[in-house]
C-alpha cells in the first residue's frame, strides 16, 4: 500500500470516528451518568481506533459502540466504588439537551435525570443492556456480541432493569405537566407557600441534594411530604433571597437554574407523574453545575 491509500484510510477513518462520535458519548453517558466521565471514554475509544487495523474493520460504527460500551462497563465498575464513599446522595451530571439536540435525539426518557439515577442502582452490564437496547434500539444479538454473553440472557439483562424501573417509578406526567408543577413547585418554595407546595408534591416525594460535601447541602434525602415541605419552608428565608432563576432545559426536561448575583448555586430538576412531583433532585455540586452552566453560555 502506498503513502496515498495510507493517507485515505486515515483519512476514512477518521471520518467514520467523528460519524460516530454524538453516539458513543451518549453510550458512556447514559451508563456512567457523567459527561466528564463519558468523555474520557470517548477519548479513550479514540486512541484505541487509531492503533486498531482499520482494513480488518467491517462495520466501524458497531466496533466502536462495542468498544465504548466495554470501556464504560469498567468504568462504572470502578465508579460504584467511587460513589460508595460520596458524601451525599449522588445524582447524575446534567446535561444541556437544548444545546445538543442529537444528544437526545434517540429515545429521550433514558436521558431523563430520574431514569439515570435509578439506573445507577443496577449493576453496570444491567446498566448498558438497557441503555443500548431502550435508547438506541439495538437488537438483542448485538448487544449479546456487546456484551460477550448469548441472546437469552441480554433479553434477560435488559428485562430485570425493565423491571426495576417500572417498580421504583411511576408514568411520567406530560412535558406541560412537568414544566406547570416545577413551576408551582419553585413558586411556593420561593414564598413559603406550605399549602401551596403539598399540593404540588406527591404523598411520599423525595427531596436529594447533591453537593458532593459542600456544606448547607443535606447529606440525606428528606422523605415524605410532610417533612419535603416543612424543610422547604424552613429553607426559605435563608435559600431564596437575592436569588435569579433561568428556566432551562436539562437532560431533556425543564429544570431551574438558580444563581445568585450572576453566580450559579443549583440546578433543580423533578421527576413528575400525575400523582405530582415524585422527586425533587438539587444538584449543587460546583464541579457538576460548572460544565452545565458554561454549555448554556457558549
Amino acid at each position: 500500500m502506498c503513502a496515498g491509500d495510507d493517507a485515505d484510510s486515515l483519512e476514512q477513518a477518521t471520518r467514520d470516528f467523528i460519524a460516530a462520535r454524538p453516539r458513543l458519548f451518549g453510550i458512556a453517558y447514559r451508563v456512567l451518568g457523567s459527561a466528564a466521565e463519558a468523555e474520557d471514554i470517548v477519548q479513550e475509544a479514540w486512541l484505541r481506533w487509531q492503533t486498531t487495523e482499520h482494513a480488518d474493520i467491517r462495520e466501524p460504527a458497531a466496533f466502536l459502540a462495542t468498544v465504548t460500551t466495554r470501556l464504560a462497563i469498567n468504568s462504572a465498575q470502578s465508579a460504584r466504588m467511587r460513589r460508595e464513599s460520596y458524601i451525599g446522595p449522588w445524582l447524575p451530571e446534567p446535561v444541556d439537551t437544548s444545546s445538543d439536540p442529537q444528544l437526545g435525539a434517540e429515545r429521550a426518557e433514558v436521558l431523563d435525570m430520574a431514569v439515570l439515577f435509578l439506573l445507577e442502582k443496577l449493576n453496570p452490564v444491567e446498566r448498558a443492556a438497557y441503555v443500548l437496547r431502550e435508547a438506541f434500539n439495538y437488537p438483542y444479538r448485538q448487544i449479546a456480541d456487546i456484551l460477550e454473553t448469548s441472546e437469552g440472557n441480554s433479553r434477560q439483562l435488559v428485562s430485570r432493569a425493565q423491571k426495576h424501573l417500572a417498580a421504583e417509578r411511576r408514568k411520567p406526567a406530560s412535558s406541560t405537566a412537568h414544566r406547570r408543577l416545577l413551576k408551582a413547585f419553585i413558586t411556593a418554595a420561593r414564598t413559603g407557600d406550605l399549602a401551596a407546595l403539598e399540593e404540588v408534591l406527591s404523598a411520599d416525594v423525595v427531596s436529594y441534594a447533591d453537593g458532593g460535601g459542600m456544606r448547607g447541602a443535606s447529606r440525606i434525602p428528606v422523605v415524605g411530604r410532610p417533612h419535603v415541605a416543612k424543610t422547604f419552608i424552613a429553607y426559605a428565608p435563608r435559600f431564596w433571597p437575592e436569588t435569579d432563576i433561568r428556566w432551562v432545559e436539562a437532560n431533556g426536561r425543564p429544570a431551574a437554574l438558580v444563581s445568585v448575583h450572576g453566580k450559579a448555586m443549583a440546578l433543580i430538576t423533578a421527576d413528575v407523574s400525575e400523582r405530582g412531583i415524585e422527586r425533587v433532585m438539587w444538584v449543587v455540586s460546583p464541579d457538576k453545575l460548572a460544565p452545565y452552566v458554561a454549555s448554556l453560555n457558549k
